[in-house]
């Protein structure tokens, strides 16, 4: 059931005190769970061919499966909420997430700890209750520590001697279901 929380973002979750019981992610778009070309430009549920990451439909079924609730925090700023919804149903993702938060919903742009704590806001829960996975370090991972969140780097194309001991890293998304 879709709701409105605060009048800013549909989130679906009928119960938002629950959440604070369970692991809350919030994950990146482009780059985390679909696959974003470089050379692709403009909305992308309206790209002639749209994918999930590899092992992105297992790892989000497994953490909602064990009670997780999973949000999107994009910084598309070309999309708008309903964009992003029809994206997520093409590869079918869009089961597992609760709501997506972005810059028309959110009227802030990601990259900034303020995009963060307008997030944390809306849905009312303490910051460091909420894990940020992204693979951009200066707009996913260091503003949502910057603004009290907890951040998880992916970094897939990293071999594993090149990950930096400074952030805590993934290298493939089923890494979360073990933490």
């Amino acid at each position: 059931m879709f709701i409105i929380w605060r009048d800013l973002i549909t989130i679906r979750d009928d119960n938002v005190a629950e959440s604070m019981m369970a692991k809350i992610y919030l994950f990146d778009w482009g780059g985390t769970l679909m696959v974003n070309p470089p050379e692709m430009k403009g909305k992308m549920c309206e790209w002639e061919h749209v994918e999930a990451i590899t092992g992105a439909h297992d790892t989000l079924a497994l953490l909602s499966q064990q009670g997780c609730k999973l949000y999107v925090a994009t910084g598309a700023g070309d999309s708008s909420e309903a964009d992003i919804v029809a994206a997520f149903k093409r590869v079918g993702l869009d089961e597992y997430i609760l709501g997506f938060f972005c810059q028309s919903n959110l009227g802030i742009g990601k990259g900034t700890a303020a995009y963060y704590q307008a997030i944390v806001d809306a849905l009312g829960i303490d910051a460091s209750e909420i894990t940020m996975v992204g693979d951009i370090l200066h707009r996913d991972i260091e503003p949502a520590i910057e603004a009290g969140l907890n951040a998880i780097w992916y970094t897939p194309d990293a071999p594993r001697e090149e990950v930096s001991s400074d952030y805590q890293q993934i290298i493939h998304l089923s890494e979360l279901c073990e933490l």
